[in-house]
């Protein structure tokens, strides 16, 4: 037995040599040969890239940035360039051009100029999510994806020292004080220093200065039920707040600059409190510190101005990036603004952000020197409006001084019954846009039109609330809108024809005389194109200029030629997806002056 055992044992063990050693040759070679193609891959990749030898060539990335950011996002992009970025087996190339965001709008929205201000871009680096939803109410197909926000900046009051020391030492000051303050015709007596008069604070238009709208967001929050933030829609239309709307825009000094660097300028030239008609004026922070060190300029101003940190919920301006989308953004651009994002967020390209002037969560270093800017901690972060009321805000601000004359002419074919989104037609978010619009208004003038075929005998159209007071007639104009009903064809053309000329004939001067068109399909009967275009220029009278702005909703109005009809007579054209779009599109159009 045990020889026979110790025979079984020697045969089992000469059996299983060569084939385990076999096995575990061939396994070897097996894995250096996946080994070595893989490393050979990343080796292979990582050289291509670093010869900029990618399969499909070189793609561009073009970033608009406003001028607050638009150094430091070159200085990033050089930083990432450096990198070899590949995207899409392109090698990425990214070209910063610093352009102002009221530029930017006006251009995706209503006609890029190429040889003015160049290319259009990939991605907008801007410096509020205000400009984010101004396009979105214009066209939201334009926004490629959500923006996101890359740095931030609070808002502050600029004023001369000695007007910034006595903010300080007396009272405790809040931007909510700002109708009550501004208002009151011995403001600065409540800092101890009755001889300087009214406490008169510059607004440049908030639907142009992200810094003004911000600050006018904050002031509303005081007078809402709760006193803070966030302001609603359904808040603009009380009493107490429309209030106080009117009584900051009223105060607002007669010589306020269009824009805030304006405004900065004129009052650093003069160191008397109130000598250029204004106290101070709502600014970023970093756009104060680019003033002060003549960033911008190219020379600082001989004495800095100094900001305030007001009380309170302070608004604070995001910084988002806005990865654009259309025809001229590719894929490879798309990922590549994608990956820019992406890289912005890291902690060396966060340090460029704060050291030209901006606040990131990644570090806490501040530019040097920094006169007349403190970095005081913001404890307390207003809650920033919705894209809807930030847009209602400056139509109300833009009506709050009785500055414009506005007549809306509503498409009543039968199109309008379809469906608007959530269930709703798109006349009932039509009928509920106006409704809201004419309960949130100041003041200012508007009327009322409908269109569609055979309103009125053989006439296409029909005036429902003749032009006039908001205030005189909110009741009618609120009946008005609730009569508004689907009928039959869209006769356009004819009806936009006798609107016009009812409106050039009754032009109010020193007021700016608009027609707002909402539609929804192509013009089906009566004038032509051709026929229209040709009479209103004959009806075209000098200092009688009444602006066509038109919303289209839907898919199907002829974009182009309602493109052309509003360009043609100084308006715009705006585009909505369905119904939900219309209220935000109708208050960013009549926010604009």
């Amino acid at each position: 037995m045990s020889r026979h055992r110790a025979l079984r044992t020697k045969v089992r063990r000469g059996i299983a040599k060569w084939p385990v050693l076999i096995v575990g040759l061939v396994a070897l070679l097996v894995l250096g040969w996946l080994g070595y193609s893989w490393v050979g891959g990343i080796v292979e990749r990582r050289a291509a890239a670093q010869a900029g030898d990618c399969n499909e060539g070189e793609a561009l990335l073009r970033v608009a940035a406003t001028p607050s950011v638009a150094e430091a996002i070159k200085q990033v992009a050089e930083a990432w360039s450096a990198q070899r970025p590949v995207v899409y087996d392109h090698c990425i190339r990214t070209e910063v051009q610093s352009i102002d965001s009221e530029v930017v709008l006006e251009g995706l929205t209503q006609g890029w100029d190429t040889a003015d201000i160049g290319e259009r871009p990939h991605a907008w680096v801007t410096d509020s999510t205000l400009w984010a939803n101004r396009l979105s109410a214009q066209n939201a197909v334009l926004l490629g994806a959500a923006p996101e926000s890359i740095a931030t900046s609070p808002v502050l009051l600029a004023l001369h020292e000695d007007a910034a020391q006595a903010l300080q030492s007396g009272s405790a000051f809040r931007w909510t004080d700002l109708p009550d303050l501004t208002g009151a015709a011995d403001g600065w007596g409540r800092f101890g220093k009755p001889e300087w008069g009214r406490f008169s604070v510059a607004m440049p238009d908030p639907a142009t200065n992200a810094a003004t709208a911000m600050a006018v967001q904050s002031a509303l929050a005081g007078a809402s039920p709760d006193g803070k933030g966030p302001v609603t829609a359904d808040m603009l239309a009380l009493d107490p707040v429309k209030s106080t709307m009117s009584r900051l825009a009223s105060s607002t000094p007669a010589e306020t600059p269009a824009g805030t660097w304006e405004a900065l300028n004129l009052l650093a030239d003069e160191q008397a409190v109130n000598a250029v008609g204004y106290s101070a004026v709502p600014v970023f922070e970093v756009d104060l510190y680019r003033h002060n060190t003549g960033k911008d300029s190219g020379a600082a101003p001989l004495k800095p101005l100094y900001g305030v940190a007001a009380g309170g919920p302070t608004p604070v301006a995001d910084f988002p990036f806005v990865p654009l989308a259309g025809d001229w953004v590719g894929e490879a651009q798309a990922r590549a603004a994608q990956a820019f994002r992406e890289f912005l967020q890291e902690d060396a390209p966060q340090g460029i952000l704060a050291r030209a002037g901006l606040r990131v969560e990644a570090t806490t270093e501040r530019p040097k020197p920094s006169p007349g800017v403190r970095w005081a901690a913001v404890t307390d972060q207003l809650a920033p409006a919705d894209a809807n009321t930030t847009q209602q805000i400056s139509a109300a601000w833009a009506t709050a001084d009785d500055g414009q004359v506005v007549t809306v002419l509503v498409d009543t074919s039968k199109s309008m019954e379809e469906p608007g989104g959530e269930g709703r037609s798109r006349m009932d978010w039509v009928r509920q846009a106006l409704s809201g619009q004419v309960n949130r208004s100041v003041s200012g003038s508007l009327g009322l039109w409908e269109f569609s075929a055979g309103l009125d005998g053989d006439k296409p159209y029909r005036e429902l609330v003749p032009t006039g007071q908001v205030a005189a007639q909110r009741q009618a104009l609120l009946d008005g809108v609730a009569r508004l009903e689907p009928r039959s064809a869209t006769q356009l053309y004819t009806s936009l024809l006798a609107l016009y000329e009812q409106r050039v004939r009754g032009h109010e001067a020193g007021k700016l005389n608009r027609i707002v068109v909402l539609t929804d399909g192509v013009n089906d009967g009566g004038l032509t194109f051709d026929e229209l275009t040709g009479r209103l220029a004959a009806l075209k009278q000098e200092g009688k200029d009444v602006a066509v702005s038109i919303i289209a909703i839907g898919p199907d109005p002829e974009r182009a030629p309602l493109g052309e009809l509003a360009r043609s007579t100084g308006g715009t054209l705006s585009v909505v997806e369905d119904g939900r779009g219309v209220d935000a599109a109708l208050a960013q159009l009549l926010s604009t002056t």
